[in-house]
């Protein structure tokens, strides 16, 4: 089943709006060569100004991702950035401060919420940001802005494997590894708001939160192996790949014939798509789409209650270190965000 996003808001009357004043400089933490958490710095630089349809949004706080920390440290994507110094980051929330044209359905002081075009054009870690318009969706009115800043690449990762890839429903067994985390916690969440029944896998800590988000089983990695605990499965959403005692491998086994492996961190694990063949199951990749349509829908299921964010823990700017620290020692229950301005 597929859900397009509905107008919730009228177009604005065309006008002149109020123009919102803009710094020519502004902070950010940028990046400028491979290195530890500690060789991001905060600097002033120039504003950057939006063309054609792009927004120009005032980043009240953006969202930390494992990838901004694997970008940051060499990896990620790190290769397709073309200039340095630039500021990292995917996800924000924050406010128009200027629109492509006067009947924008993003005008000035609208909330927002989305991801930047990084690494083609500087990220979302700084307190200004140009965004595509197809790339943001409304504030979800029911959530604060470091809530909402939690949310765009994480939800919008579990929707693409859920609904887009799995085509989760009723009936469907589901297995999801890592569902205690940003990606996962929403995946759990999504699957079982279409119907399937969820088993994940975490740790014991989490156990009982994952359970209230709609997972069915759960199992505590440190204890367990799941494939002695678990049937056969139609789906299985890989969050770790083989990173850690070979997960990604042993998932094959817990898959009926025919069914779907779904691998989001590829790097560790390149033989996937032949090992899946010889296990005659299906394979693919995931990459994340930021799609505001899909955003908005995202948006309207926070706002019903239908789905939750968790944040773990907010930083302030230039405690960016200090949260990309966090991030690569993983257990984050949810996500970690960067307070940027003054909501």
């Amino acid at each position: 089943m597929r859900f397009r996003p509905q107008r919730s808001h009228p177009l604005p009357v065309p006008g002149e709006p109020e123009p919102i004043a803009v710094p020519e400089s502004m902070r950010a933490v940028v990046w400028e060569q491979a290195g530890p958490p500690e060789s991001m710095q905060v600097a002033a630089v120039v504003t950057p100004a939006p063309t054609m349809s792009e927004l120009l949004v005032r980043v009240v706080a953006a969202g930390v991702n494992p990838i901004d920390a694997k970008t940051r440290s060499g990896a990620g994507v790190s290769r397709a950035i073309a200039h340095t110094p630039i500021p990292l980051g995917f996800d924000f929330s924050g406010v128009v401060v200027k629109s492509p044209y006067e009947s924008h359905p993003f005008q000035p002081g609208t909330e927002v919420f989305g991801m930047a075009s990084f690494p083609r054009t500087g990220g979302s870690y700084a307190e200004y940001v140009t965004v595509p318009t197809l790339s943001v969706a409304r504030k979800p009115t029911t959530l604060s802005h470091v809530e909402a800043a939690a949310v765009p690449l994480a939800a919008l990762t579990a929707w693409g494997l859920v609904v887009e890839t799995a085509h989760a429903h009723e009936g469907q067994r589901i297995l999801i590894h890592a569902g205690s985390g940003g990606v996962g916690h929403f995946a759990v969440q999504l699957a079982s708001y279409f119907g399937a029944h969820v088993s994940t896998t975490s740790s014991a800590r989490n156990s009982a939160w994952l359970r209230e988000l709609g997972a069915s089983v759960v199992i505590d990695y440190r204890t367990t192996r799941f494939e002695d605990v678990i049937g056969e499965v139609d789906v299985v959403i890989d969050l770790i790949g083989n990173v850690h005692d070979n997960t990604g491998t042993r998932s094959l086994t817990v898959l009926r014939p025919g069914g779907q492996l779904i691998v989001v961190p590829t790097g560790s694990w390149p033989t996937y798509p032949e090992e899946a063949a010889a296990a005659g199951v299906r394979a693919t990749s995931y990459k994340v789409v930021p799609d505001g349509g899909s955003l908005a829908t995202i948006a309207r299921l926070l706002d019903a209650r239908s789905l939750h964010v968790y944040v773990d823990r907010v930083f302030d700017l230039a405690e960016a270190a200090a949260a990309h620290t966090a991030v690569e020692e993983g257990h984050t229950r949810g996500k970690i965000v960067l307070s940027i301005t003054d909501d």
